[in-house]
């Protein structure tokens, strides 16, 4: 069924917009469905059983009870699975951010022209705010060591905290579809809806985002745009938290930090640094300029990307696998090339755009359109119209490839592994006088690869999806201007294969 037309005002010369992601069914599925995909990775590996557990990798003597007491279920149930303590906690980390965010000094700008006119101002000090945590962090682990309360705490808590963020991201969802009926005619405030996300259908509008840039005022804090608060701060921030924790918890388990665990916290750390240092950038995104924010992007910000971007680490902090020097000089290379295609490509776009005369970008040829834009026809934009997420999709090989061929299996006993064992077997015993603990990798090996290259499949998923929005957006901006375009640039994202 086509998107009815709403009836609330709506940003002046409007293209037309149909459905995305399959309608409403789709809708459906991606909001209550990818909740339960987060819970499935984080039962299904554990420090407990194993990853994938056991019970997984028999499903022909498969019960319930097995399963449960494999993954670790709560001995409450589904009440075990939130705590007001810890909810608490994440609604004040929340708070936190905010905080520093009015607080502390910040470079001001202005957003894209808004098709209903005007422009809306911005305080970027993402990365002040993050320099003053991970102050707090390094100096409490310098005193604490990997006791520090703020690993452990995340550590222990880790179910309870996913559940906080999933009802936060609910929340938000909810709060900024109802409010935004408030939108007005005549664009009071700078407040306009999102081109796709008034069809009419309820469901489809509450998750595809019915308000473009939704703000609110907190007393004593001032105005949040709550869009690009959460596009870069709380879920950001909280995957760095969390590989930090699960690089704290291996030095706490066996008394070493492994190379490959080195590499995916290094290569994370620079990837969402690397963000805060470009904040501004932000400002030219689909995320900003064109998506409404509901629980599309409230869920992936907050639960998708910290929750499962960081399984690898995840991982890594129980089975502490270790590369040596051709492995990570190898993988080093996959990240040196992924990040430069996505940089430098990045860099040209937007020296282009503030400048064309700049000395780096004039050479470049481009294609002028009725509108007035230019496009690129040479340079890294003349190889493919989405060479950027190329190179983005390279460097998520180098978050992936350092788990190796992945899997393992938990097993206790009274009794120590004999010399020479562990070795053998590339197992790691750790524990105490009465109780020894060995992770071994045994019948699951290449099963944990499911779980922890589940990232560079989604990722490239993800980037085809968004590259086939950006070009359907493209096609409606620019019409036959596009098509000469497409054939000039023939490639969409990789250079002489797609």
């Amino acid at each position: 069924m086509p998107p009815k037309a709403s009836k609330t005002v709506a940003a002046k010369h409007e293209e037309p917009h149909g459905y995305e992601f399959a309608g409403p069914p789709g809708a459906f599925a991606i909001s209550f469905g990818l909740p339960l995909v987060v819970y499935i990775a984080t039962f299904l590996c554990n420090d407990i059983s194993g990853c994938p557990v056991p019970s997984a990798l028999s499903p022909s003597t498969l019960t319930i009870e097995q399963l449960k007491k494999d993954v670790g279920w709560p001995a409450n149930g589904i009440w075990g699975l939130a705590s007001w303590d810890v909810s608490a906690k994440v609604v004040g980390y929340y708070l936190l951010s905010m905080v520093l965010q009015r607080v502390l000094p910040g470079v001001e700008a202005m957003g894209t022209e808004l098709a209903s006119g005007g422009r809306l101002a911005y305080k970027f000090n993402t990365w002040s705010s993050t320099m003053f945590t991970l102050a707090i962090c390094a100096a409490g682990t310098v005193v604490q060591g990997a006791d520090f309360p703020v690993w452990t705490f995340i550590y222990d808590n880790y179910v309870q905290i996913v559940t906080a963020n999933i009802i936060i991201a609910y929340s938000l969802a909810t709060f900024v579809y109802v409010r935004s009926f408030s939108v007005k005619p005549g664009n009071k405030g700078l407040r306009e809806l999102a081109a796709g996300g008034h069809s009419g259908n309820m469901l489809y509008d509450w998750f595809i985002g019915r308000e473009l840039n939704p703000r609110v005022t907190i007393p004593l804090l001032g105005q949040f745009d709550i869009k690009a608060f959460c596009e870069l701060r709380p879920g950001l921030m909280g995957w760095m938290a969390l590989d930090f924790t699960f690089l704290a918890h291996q030095y706490k388990t066996y008394g070493f930090v492994t190379d490959s665990m080195l590499l995916i916290t290094s290569f994370q750390t620079l990837y969402v640094l690397d963000s805060y240092w470009m904040e501004s950038a932000i400002l030219t995104t689909m995320d900003i300029t064109t998506d409404g924010f509901g629980f599309m992007l409230a869920f992936g910000d907050l639960v998708w990307v910290p929750f499962t971007y960081s399984l690898q680490a995840r991982y890594l902090s129980v089975y502490p696998l270790s590369l040596g020097v051709y492995g990570t000089t190898g993988i080093l290379g996959v990240l040196g090339l992924g990040y430069y295609i996505f940089r430098s490509s990045n860099n040209e776009k937007n020296r282009f755009r503030t400048d064309p005369n700049d000395s780096r970008v004039a050479h470049l040829k481009f294609l002028e359109t009725k509108s007035g834009s230019k496009l690129l026809i040479s340079g890294w934009w003349g190889t493919a119209r989405h060479i950027n997420y190329f190179g983005d999709w390279i460097q998520a090989w180098a978050y992936c490839l350092p788990t190796g061929i992945a899997g393992y299996l938990v097993q206790h006993s009274s009794v120590a592994p004999a010399t020479g064992k562990s070795f053998a077997d590339k197992s790691f015993v750790f524990g105490g006088p009465h109780l020894h603990t060995e992770v071994l990798q045994g019948s699951a090996r290449g099963y944990g690869m499911i779980l922890t290259y589940f990232y560079v499949v989604y990722f490239g998923v993800l980037l085809i999806h968004r590259e086939m929005r950006d070009e359907e957006k493209c096609l409606r901006k620019y019409g036959e201007d596009w098509k000469r375009y497409t054939k000039i640039v023939k490639y969409r994202i990789i250079p002489g294969i797609y």
